[in-house]
């Protein structure tokens, strides 16, 4: 592929393009969107604090900056695509948070006036949705253009908020920090769009792909930040004890996990030293692993445990999965988002599925039926008779091992839905509509942003030159 593949016409129609994609948002968000009950002026502050949800202020800020600082600077690591990493991150995610907006909005459109309220809650979903098609970017990161990232993320996004709608309104799965709607499905989309870009170009090493000394310490910035509100990540959607234990477990299985991340970089590093992709990454994986049982009952020691595993197994797939998946199955994987989302993500559906299985009334009280609804009787006198001590609606009369069936469904669903939109997906965005990445300017920052340092240094070696000519004549 030459440079004419990504030259001034291509680059001129795509910057058109993401004007007029915000146009559209304009459109749609008119159309379908409205402030909610919580966020009108119209409505009585004693009415707006007895709405549900109305305290998502105090966790909303924290999940907002790892999104956007968070997932923005860990992609950093790359030595001559940190301008990209931090700015593409910037721009996709600027977009496809209005797009999660309105995907989510499509749900909840109600019958008076036809649109859907929008309030604090309804953005800290769609920061929560954006976090997916961010982690499959982490797959393909320095190998895209932003308009091939930009429709990646809002196809990405459509099929996220069905698949999320189908395990939460259908299977009733319980997921308290979408470890399985969240990072299994990014993870995996993302590979699976690798997959394709591999069967069109074999992965190669690249001369550009690796860190320097201060890439390194910029990457470390988003470890540091996503390991720090990862608590607020995982309890976001919860509330009460519930919140209280999400925060606690997650805060213990990404502590054991940084732990033994170290701890397993140094067993299998040369000369047992720590390696900085493993403790970039692999200590992040207790949050992912303990998700989808943050809010249950696993007791300390079971937080300890799933996040202890998690760091050890990230660490032994970036050193031979990795590898071995690039040389096998073709697929490229830059930021190694399988061992960090898509293993944890998987082992947090296990351990979810586990914890399902083993609730009981004698452990969780009535809250076992806040936290597992699908569990509570279907029977209307049953659950007023609950109702005197404990708010309770209806359920299905789901046993503990139905429920960890569910759990387990809802998994391979995931699974399954991201694997095959994903390929699709990769195929569509390979269009040459979007643009393509010649393979000798991967990972260069060079392809979307104009190089003030280099240019400089370009333009002082060529008045150095004619400088010196005049003075070799003589």
């Amino acid at each position: 592929m030459g440079k004419g593949m990504y030259g001034p016409c291509k680059t001129t129609a795509e910057v058109l393009t993401l004007f007029t994609l915000q146009i559209i948002i304009f459109v749609l968000m008119g159309t379908l969107m409205t402030y909610g009950p919580q966020a009108n002026a119209k409505m009585s502050r004693e009415y707006i604090v007895q709405l549900p949800n109305a305290g998502d202020i105090q966790v909303y800020p924290n999940v907002h900056v790892m999104i956007w600082v968070g997932f923005g600077f860990l992609m950093t690591f790359l030595r001559k695509y940190g301008q990209s990493a931090v700015g593409l991150t910037f721009l996709v995610a600027a977009i496809l948070v209005q797009v999660a907006i309105l995907c989510q909005g499509v749900l909840y459109l109600t019958e008076n006036s036809g649109k859907a309220p929008l309030s604090l809650l309804s953005l800290l979903s769609a920061d929560v949705a954006v976090a997916a098609p961010l982690i499959s970017m982490g797959a393909l990161l320095g190998k895209t253009t932003y308009m091939q990232l930009i429709c990646m993320g809002i196809i990405e996004l459509i099929v996220y908020t069905i698949n999320k709608h189908i395990g939460e309104k259908y299977f009733v799965a319980v997921d308290a920090g979408d470890s399985m709607y969240v990072h299994v499905f990014g993870a995996y989309f993302g590979l699976a769009v690798s997959f394709v870009f591999g069967l069109r170009n074999k992965p190669k090493n690249h001369h550009l792909e690796g860190a320097n000394y201060q890439s390194d310490i910029f990457a470390m910035i988003g470890t540091i930040f996503l390991w720090l509100f990862w608590p607020s990540f995982n309890s976001a959607s919860l509330h009460g004890d519930d919140q209280q234990r999400a925060i606690i477990n997650t805060l213990l299985s990404i502590s054991a996990s940084c732990v033994m991340a170290f701890a397993t970089s140094a067993v299998v590093s040369k000369d047992n030293k720590f390696n900085m992709v493993h403790i970039q990454n692999s200590t992040l994986a207790g949050g992912v692993a303990v998700g989808t049982a943050a809010g249950m009952m696993c007791e300390p020691v079971g937080a300890l445990v799933i996040g202890a595993i998690a760091g050890v197994l990230s660490v032994l797939g970036y050193k031979y999965l990795t590898p071995l998946i690039q040389k096998v199955l073709k697929i490229h994987d830059t930021c190694g988002v399988h061992n960090l989302h898509g293993m944890p993500g998987v082992l947090a559906g296990l351990f979810g599925a586990l914890m399902a299985g083993l609730a009981t009334i004698e452990q969780y009280d009535y809250s076992l039926y806040e936290i597992f609804p699908a569990r509570a009787s279907s029977s209307m006198r049953t659950v007023n008779e609950i109702r005197a001590e404990y708010p309770v609606n209806p359920g299905q009369d789901r046993t503990a091992s139905g429920q960890a069936g569910y759990q387990l469904l809802t998994l391979l669903v995931t699974l399954l839905v991201a694997i095959i939109t994903g390929i699709i997906t990769g195929y569509i965005i390979n269009l040459p509509i979007f643009g393509t990445v010649p393979e000798e300017q991967y990972f260069d920052d060079a392809v979307n942003w104009e190089l003030e340092e280099e240019e400089h240094e370009v333009k002082h070696k060529e008045q150095t030159n004619i400088e010196q000519l005049p003075m070799g004549h003589i």
